[in-house]
Order: structure tokens, then C-alpha cells, then sequence
């Protein structure tokens, strides 16, 4: 069970602290939260906190967020995010492992977890890739077009070689975007998420690092000038129908697999549907 973090939605701790004692099995991630607007000794207080809630299931989903959230939402400075995730990690490992040690500042939890935290990165391009690599026990893409499914493996591969790894290695996670029924009732809000999406500066050079500036670009021009309607509309159909799935859950199921079989090893499914159509949908789409 994934919980996101998004700029206006729930935060990412509460939901799972809700999901905690009224489950058994899940594993239970942020997905994600970040280093800027929680320091080192909050983010394990938590992460400690609902270790011991869930009896050992949670997992520490941490990303650097994005200028947006970080800076217009929180007044923060959102500055050198791969070194700030980086010193998260290094500051938050020793607290969250067992035995613990000092952390950050001297820290040390007056309830230390009786299992380790396992931290997972959100990674979009190649050198958040090799720090997940290096220092994560996984990395957690999102948006991500199946056509640059490769480049991302490649990456993360290459960075598990350079931190003596074995290739393949550490969880790749990805979260996608479900939009049951016909491509063509999906695309108008498809639209909507991959404009405002697409045209956050961290994931606009995203797109640009696989290889997709010329049907990027126009959309982010027409969203960075204030019009919202424009970008829409300009957002590319090949890109959308890589990135969002839609179909019977038959056609849904399919489309993951081709994903799995190129590397992802967690799909994290996002439902765009009503709300009763939710437990036939999961039921669908359950493992086998």
C-alpha cells in the first residue's frame, strides 16, 4: 500500500498509520515523501513510529519533491536535491537499523525500531538512478512512457555495477496511472494530469532525458504563459497512451506485464475510477 504525497492531497503518514491496524500482510511505503519539508529527526520519529505500528511492514519512500511543493507550497529553498537526499539517507540509516546507532545531530530514537527501515528512492533520471543504487534498498519511478523503460534500467543497472551490486539487484517500483474503459473516454483527463505533470520543472527535463523534447516542449511553453487550456490540448497523445493505461482490466493486466517484463518488479496502481468499481478492479488486477 502506497501513499502518495502530492501537492494538495493527504500527507503521506497519516494514511498508513490509518491502514496499520487493520491490516496483516501489506507492506505499507510512503510514496513518497521528501527530505526538505520534514527534517532527519522528524522523518525517522515517523518512519520508527509506524515500524512498530505495523509490526515491521513499513517501508521509507523518499524523494527530493519538486520545486512546486517545496518552494511555492512550503516557502522553502529547494536547492541541490541530490545531495539533500543523499544526506537524508546517510543521516537516517544509522537511527533506522538495528542495532541503532547516533544519527543526525547526535539523535538517537528513545523507541529504536526492532527491524531495519528499508528506504526506497524516488528516482527519475540518471543520477538519482545510481544514488538509489548506491545507497537505497530501491528506486521508484513514475510517468514513466514504456518506450523509456530501457534508458531507466540501463541506468539503474549501471549504478548498481558502480556501487558493486549485482545488476537488478534492488526493487525498481513504479507507479502507474489507470484509466479503465475506451483510450479515447480516458485521453480528457489524461490530458489534464499530463500537462500539470509534465510541466513541473523536474519532470519536464524528465521527459527531455528519454528523448521526448520536441512533443514535450510545445505543451510546457503554452503552461509556463498561464494557459492551461492550450497545453491541454497540446499534450501528446503518442506520450499519454505510453504513459496512462487504460482498458478492460484484461487489456490493463496485459499493458503491466509488458512492464514487468521489461524490469519494473512493483507496479503501484494508481485507480482513476469510481469508487465502486474499485474492488472488482483490484480483484482484476490481483497477483496470481
Amino acid at each position: 500500500l502506497w501513499s502518495g504525497e502530492t501537492a494538495n492531497g493527504t500527507d503521506g503518514f497519516t494514511p498508513l498509520a490509518l491502514a496499520a491496524p487493520v491490516t496483516e500482510r501489506l507492506r505499507l511505503v510512503t510514496g513518497i515523501v521528501n527530505p526538505f519539508t520534514r527534517g532527519p529527526g522528524v522523518l525517522a520519529q515517523s518512519a520508527a513510529a509506524l515500524q512498530e505500528a505495523s509490526g515491521g511492514r513499513f517501508v521509507l519512500g523518499l524523494g527530493a519533491s519538486s520545486d512546486v511543493i517545496v518552494e511555492r507550497f512550503n516557502g522553502l529553498e529547494f536547492q541541490r536535491p541530490l545531495s539533500k537526499v543523499r544526506d537524508a539517507v546517510q543521516a537516517l540509516r544509522p537511527v533506522l537499523s538495528v542495532p541503532a546507532e547516533k544519527g543526525f545531530g547526535g539523535m538517537r530514537l528513545e523507541r529504536p525500531v526492532t527491524e531495519p527501515v528499508p528506504i526506497v528512492l524516488a528516482a527519475l533520471r540518471g543520477k538519482m538512478l545510481a544514488l538509489a543504487a548506491e545507497v537505497a534498498d530501491g528506486a521508484f519511478t513514475n510517468f514513466l512512457p514504456l518506450s523509456g523503460l530501457p534508458r531507466v534500467i540501463e541506468a539503474l543497472q549501471d549504478g548498481e555495477r558502480a556501487a558493486g551490486r549485482e545488476p537488478g539487484s534492488i526493487e525498481l517500483a513504479c507507479r502507474f496511472f489507470i484509466l479503465p474503459g475506451p483510450p479515447e473516454q480516458g485521453l480528457m483527463l489524461a490530458r489534464g494530469m499530463f500537462s500539470a505533470y509534465g510541466s513541473v520543472p523536474v519532470y519536464a527535463a524528465f521527459f527531455r532525458w528519454l528523448g521526448f523534447a520536441e512533443q514535450l516542449d510545445p505543451m510546457v511553453e503554452a503552461y509556463e504563459a498561464g494557459d492551461r487550456a492550450r497545453a491541454a490540448e497540446l499534450a501528446s497523445e503518442e506520450l499519454m497512451r505510453e504513459i496512462f493505461i487504460f482498458g478492460s482490466p484484461e487489456e490493463i493486466r496485459a499493458r503491466l506485464e509488458e512492464f514487468l517484463d521489461g524490469g519494473i518488479t512493483t507496479a503501484v496502481l494508481t485507480l482513476i475510477a469510481a469508487p465502486d468499481q474499485l474492488p472488482e478492479l483490484l480483484e482484476a488486477l490481483a497477483p496470481r
